[in-house]
């Protein structure tokens, strides 16, 4: 049977990816140190790792010795583990750069060093945010234009849009492509990008595919509800189900990339049985922009609720205005991608909430600890 290492393999995209891979008939082996941040103080609901399919190890990333022996007997590494989130990444610089940028190294210094291993493949978790504000279109200049992250002065006079770099007028978003130049605008996106040459570069030298798949916004059943600081709709579900209102940063119109988890899943099970050689970096996305006013609306929609909508103009350092993906490469893969409509998405997600115990909400700690660090405003 084939076994797949799965790094971080016990959190939202690695559990539904994992029971998707045993459906199809692989093995699965399990690295995952089960962050509080993610799992909480006493892990539940992980039941699932007791299969016996599934070899499961507590460690982290950065271990080793542990990693030297994780990479015994697999096919393909699907590289999940990573600090998450833009707003705390952003003073929590140093374990963002271990664990994403570290980690990443000591696993592929760990083949490097292990002549005998059967990999042949690494598919490498990275993210939207390295396009930083991604693509837009000038109907003055008439051309595709990649503005920089906008700066506090910009935001602290509401100037949410950016401006065409050339002539200054409002811009159109478009799709961003992966041939797109890569502009991070916070620590996260910049390990991730870091992440990225990492894996190319050492995959190209050791003669190993790989893929580098950037997903967009990911939703849906079994994420993380105990993590404030990333996951906008898990965060406002809980205000939700709280009878709390739902505060919305900018003017409320700034969109975003939602793709259901059961797609992303789908996007890494076609990468691991390919058959031909992918080594190219994939959007995996919805292809779709939604604004964040119009996703809460919709959320309220999905639980049965009416959690009042309060746009705040407050902004966040290091967040992006307008950014959705440019799909045509996976549909390649996978042409009737993506199959899970954002309106159904939202269903399965909110029929999913009411069976999960009702959280704390932690936004307002978290965003006190960004203002207190004035990263917030």
């Amino acid at each position: 049977m084939t076994k797949i290492l799965i790094t971080g393999g016990a959190g939202f995209i690695g559990s539904r990816l994992s029971s998707d891979l045993l459906a199809e008939g692989f093995s699965v082996r399990i690295l995952d140190q089960l962050s509080t941040q993610i799992h909480g103080s006493l892990p539940i609901g992980l039941d699932w790792l007791e299969s016996p399919d599934v070899e499961f190890i507590r460690a982290s990333v950065l271990d080793r010795e542990v990693l030297a022996r994780c990479v015994q007997g697999v096919t393909t590494i699907v590289h999940l583990a990573a600090e998450t989130g833009t707003g705390q990444s952003m003073y929590d610089i140093a374990s963002y750069n271990n664990v994403n940028s570290q980690g990443t190294a000591l696993l592929l210094d760990v083949l490097a060093s292990t002549p005998n291993h059967s990999v042949n493949r690494i598919i490498l978790a990275s993210s939207r945010s390295i396009y930083g504000e991604g693509a837009y279109f000038c109907s003055s200049c008439k051309a595709r234009q990649f503005p920089g992250s906008r700066l506090a002065a910009q935001l602290s006079s509401h100037q949410w849009d950016p401006l065409c770099p050339s002539c200054s007028i409002s811009l159109t978003p478009v799709p961003t492509r992966e041939c797109d130049p890569a502009s991070p605008a916070s620590i996260y996106a910049a390990t991730k990008y870091a992440q990225e040459h990492l894996i190319r570069i050492v995959c190209h030298s050791l003669g190993i595919d790989y893929a580098i798949l950037r997903f967009q916004n990911v939703y849906g059943e079994g994420q993380s509800l105990k993590n404030p600081y990333t996951g906008i709709l898990s965060i406002f579900s809980t205000r939700i189900r709280r009878g709390l209102d739902l505060p919305i940063f900018e003017d409320g119109l700034e969109t975003r990339d939602f793709v259901h988890v059961a797609d992303v899943s789908r996007a890494v099970v076609a990468c691991i049985i390919s058959s031909e050689c992918i080594s190219n970096v994939l959007n995996v996305g919805s292809g779709q922009a939604t604004s964040v006013y119009s996703v809460a609306q919709q959320l309220n929609v999905a639980l049965g609720r009416e959690a009042p909508l309060r746009v705040t103009a407050e902004y966040r350092l290091g967040d992006i205005r307008h950014n959705f993906a440019d799909i045509s490469r996976i549909k390649k893969l996978i042409p009737e991608f993506p199959l899970v409509s954002l309106s159904e998405g939202l269903t399965r997600f909110a029929k999913w909430i009411y069976d999960q115990p009702l959280p704390e909400d932690g936004l307002d700690r978290a965003n006190q600890e960004l203002r207190a660090r004035n990263l917030m405003s």
